[in-house]
């Protein structure tokens, strides 16, 4: 059973009380179901880990309630998490990072997040896969915030002409999902 961290349950849940405040939160924790109510609802440990699937049905319900069911706002939303996380140093790390050197640090980093998924990144001249074992037909929203993760880190590297696509959507329900991303 895939799982994933608390930090990214925590991060969330406090961008939905910035972005609409705790009434919104409490409408969207009502319409999940009984489990990943009280999973979300008890005191979350930022390095503890947490199943994958109350994470997934949490944004489901959040994207069916406050963006009339559309995902692609998952990727504006992602990125402004990212763009929040890379502060400092850190966002000195990636503006100066090659594009390929960012694609494989994101990969490592996300495989920090992930417990039960292998990420497999293969880093070319202008151009990434990176292979995701271990995701579910049913995960299928999580390429959202993937995506807006790795552009909006290969935009603030200086990468141009980004294009991020699943050629192996997760929602295909295969043995691996995989993001091919190439630029300039």
């Amino acid at each position: 059973m895939a799982e994933i961290k608390g930090t990214v349950l925590l991060d969330t849940i406090a961008a939905i009380r910035k972005r609409a405040g705790e009434a919104e939160l409490a409408r969207i924790l009502k319409q999940v179901n009984g489990e990943t109510r009280a999973i979300l609802e008890r005191p979350l440990q930022p390095s503890g880990w947490y199943p994958l699937d109350a994470f997934v049905e949490f944004l489901e319900v959040d994207i069916r309630e406050t963006a009339n069911g559309d995902r692609d706002v998952l990727i504006k939303r992602s990125e402004k998490v990212i763009e929040s996380q890379l502060r400092g140093i850190y966002k000195v790390f990636v503006k100066l990072g090659s594009p390929g050197f960012v694609v494989t640090r994101i990969s490592a980093v996300h495989s920090t997040y992930f417990k039960g998924v292998e990420i497999i990144p293969e880093v070319e001249n202008h151009s990434a896969t990176i292979k995701y074992i271990g995701f579910q037909k049913h995960h299928e929203i999580m390429e959202y915030p993937i995506v807006g993760f790795f552009r909006k880190a290969l935009e603030i590297s200086g990468a141009k002409q980004v294009t991020l696509k699943f050629t192996a959507p997760i929602a295909q329900g295969g043995a691996y999902s995989e993001l091919t991303i190439t630029w300039q």
